[in-house]
């Protein structure tokens, strides 16, 4: 073994470091924790040949070692060396208190943070002893705010379903920003406190806290342009509303088109009996909730790329009925100068099982990037965008919807 692999201080203190890093050393502070100390530290020494032909190198290694921090123990073994008789040196390293790891690592005050922390914590929720083993250092990240969590916590704990909304609460010291910035970490944490039947299992995600945790969500909202002026509400044609209030709406509609571009929305041609909604996506998912739109034809108009027909497969699996509007080869075709390319990450390519036999062969063919432009070219994760197709194509087209 050469020199330059023989434990150093500086190793040492890394080996240390190591155990801090992964939470080790915190970890050993809590209830029922399994014991770490006395600690070994990983030793690489000298060998016997080393003894031999290094001899000077060795008694400088052992000198060093000697002038460790005293928080640092030795153990000595002797060797009996044919050449140069009996000598010791350094056979293992230990830590013998946590005090001392936390001493040689500086993190002493920390440490007297994070047990400050942890008895404020399990005064209250004891149910959190499992979290906090297993994120010691991402609740000590949070330390100088952990008192809004843990105020957090207990609001929510003693109102269940308060079916307010997040502006409304009235916690001392804690602002909605705060739980709207930490709502990864505040999920986490809920799903441990809270009573099963406080907690609503169909919301998930940042976006799902509000409903999960029995609190009111701003209401999503939908935009309606009527096409035909003889619909118009007390002279207005441009509203938007609530999906719930959208539902409760009565008018004698014979049509309804549906996109999320807003330009296309606001061209879209005067249609008579017609009227046409856009919102951006989720808000489409709702409109499953309003039951009139099951009883006149609905026309959906989207991208055509594999995220366009992945709404559409979507929209229908609420509204079975929903036909597409110009999401077909002979558009894309017409347009193949301004074609372009889809995102990645916007790509789909699972099965769309709602898809009528043509949409699913253009679709198949967009995944599958079999198409190529009038010249013969490849083209990769193709798209077209709605808001490109030529105002007077769709003009003509809609004689045929």
């Amino acid at each position: 073994m050469s020199k330059q692999n023989w434990t150093t201080q500086t190793d040492l203190h890394s080996q240390l470091l190591r155990f801090w890093e992964k939470g080790e050393l915190l970890r050993t502070r809590l209830p029922h924790a399994a014991a770490l100390f006395p600690l070994q530290l990983r030793l690489k020494k000298p060998n016997s040949q080393d003894m031999g032909n290094n001899f000077e190198q060795v008694r400088h290694w052992i000198n060093q070692l000697q002038q460790l921090d005293k928080r640092y123990r030795l153990a000595w073994k002797e060797i009996n060396h044919r050449q140069l008789g009996r000598n010791h040196i350094p056979d293992q390293v230990w830590i013998e208190q946590p005090e001392d790891a936390l001493g040689l690592l500086g993190q002493q005050r920390t440490a007297q943070q994070f047990d400050q922390l942890v008895a404020n914590t399990l005064d209250d929720f004891p149910e959190l002893l499992p979290w906090l083993e297993k994120h010691p250092l991402l609740a000590l990240e949070h330390a100088a705010s952990w008192h809004k969590v843990l105020a957090v916590l207990r609001w929510f704990r003693k109102h269940p379903h308060s079916g307010l909304y997040l502006r409304q609460l009235d916690i001392s010291g804690v602002d909605t920003k705060f739980i709207e910035q930490r709502r990864g970490l505040l999920s986490k944490l809920l799903d441990l406190v809270l009573p099963a039947g406080h907690i609503d299992e169909q919301w998930r995600g940042a976006d799902g806290f509000t409903r999960r945790y029995g609190l009111q969500d701003k209401p999503l909202r939908v935009r309606l342009r009527i096409l035909d002026s003889k619909l118009a509400i007390a002279g207005l044609t441009d509203l938007e509303l609530p999906v719930a209030q959208l539902a409760r709406l009565h008018l004698p509609v014979q049509k309804v088109f549906v996109t999320e571009n807003e330009i296309n929305a606001l061209a879209f041609p005067d249609q008579p009996g017609a009227i046409l909604l856009f919102g951006q996506g989720y808000a489409l998912n709702t409109l499953g909730q309003i039951p009139w739109l099951a009883r006149q034809p609905l026309y959906y108009w989207g991208d055509i790329d594999t995220h366009g027909f992945a709404i559409l497969n979507r929209l229908r699996s609420h509204l079975p009925h929903t036909q597409s509007l110009l999401m077909d080869t002979a558009t894309l075709l017409h347009h193949h100068e301004m074609w372009g390319q889809e995102p990645e990450d916007k790509r789909c390519t699972s099965e769309l099982p709602l898809l009528t036999d043509s949409e699913q062969e253009l679709y198949s063919a967009l995944r599958d990037n079999t198409l190529q432009t009038p010249s013969g070219q490849s083209v990769k994760n193709l798209r077209f965008e709605q808001e490109h197709v030529r105002f007077a194509w769709l003009q003509n087209h809609l004689t045929d919807y």
